[in-house]
């Protein structure tokens, strides 16, 4: 690799490890004074808050907004980022399938894991091709493939990537097809996508009917009793 090639990877890696700890909380020297500032903002805020609603508030509530809002300011940074974190975790869980066909596909041609993944990350968009272009940065470097796959598996929780990296270091290891396994993970992925779908909706439904029931059957009732006053005159006046 030429020195400028070298270098460009060097630079993808220390962005990318730097943004991805950036997100998820975990890089304390360059993450420390905005997330300190965003707390002590939100505190601040709180504090005029709490002042504002604590002399306005019943009885002892008065106490719990004049300390609740400045906590609740303080600590809301932090459940911005953890919300932030789970949505992107979401949204690369949901592009995995469709990388491991072409994983799969890509294994089934007789290439390597390294360069099914490169091309993924040349081509993806979102959470898993930001996490695969580390990848490749990495071994660009000259860090060997166990040791990237290793690393990808620890910067992004849960079981799919782990999964994922199992594979690979079992066909390399053991050379155990790999294309075969791929599939049979996509196929496992898209199931519990569709079973978490199917999930969200029966959930939903006694929701909406406890809407239908609160808010708008009353309000049907309402306007049928507003018109049955505003005639009151007329429909009386036979009696």
């Amino acid at each position: 690799m030429s020195g400028a090639g070298l270098l460009a990877a060097l630079a993808v890696l220390l962005a990318a490890a730097a943004a991805k700890d950036l997100l998820r909380g975990q890089e304390i020297r360059l993450r420390v004074p905005r997330l300190l500032l965003g707390k002590l903002l939100g505190a601040g805020v709180g504090v005029l808050l709490g002042l504002v609603g604590a002399p306005i508030a019943p009885g002892r509530l008065s106490l719990v907004v004049l300390v609740g809002l400045p906590v609740a300011g303080f600590f809301g940074p932090d459940a911005i980022l953890e919300r932030r974190r789970r949505q992107r975790q979401r949204r690369l869980v949901a592009a995995l399938p469709d990388a491991l066909d072409l994983l799969a596909v890509s294994a089934g041609s007789g290439r390597g894991p390294a360069a099914g993944i490169e091309q993924l990350a040349r081509a993806g968009e979102g959470p898993l091709a930001e996490e695969l272009r580390l990848t490749v940065a990495e071994l660009s470097c000259g860090v060997p493939l166990s040791a990237a796959l290793a690393s990808l598996r620890t910067r992004v929780p849960g079981s799919e990537l782990a999964t994922l990296v199992a594979a690979i270091e079992r066909s390399r290891r053991f050379g155990s097809p790999l294309a075969d396994q791929l599939r049979r993970q996509a196929t496992a992925l898209r199931r519990d996508s569709r079973r978490a779908v199917e999930e969200r909706a029966a959930r939903a439904a006694p929701k909406i009917q406890l809407v239908v029931a609160l808010v708008l059957v009353p309000s049907v009732l309402l306007m049928i009793a507003a018109g049955l006053i505003a005639n009151a005159g007329t429909l009386l006046a036979g009696f």
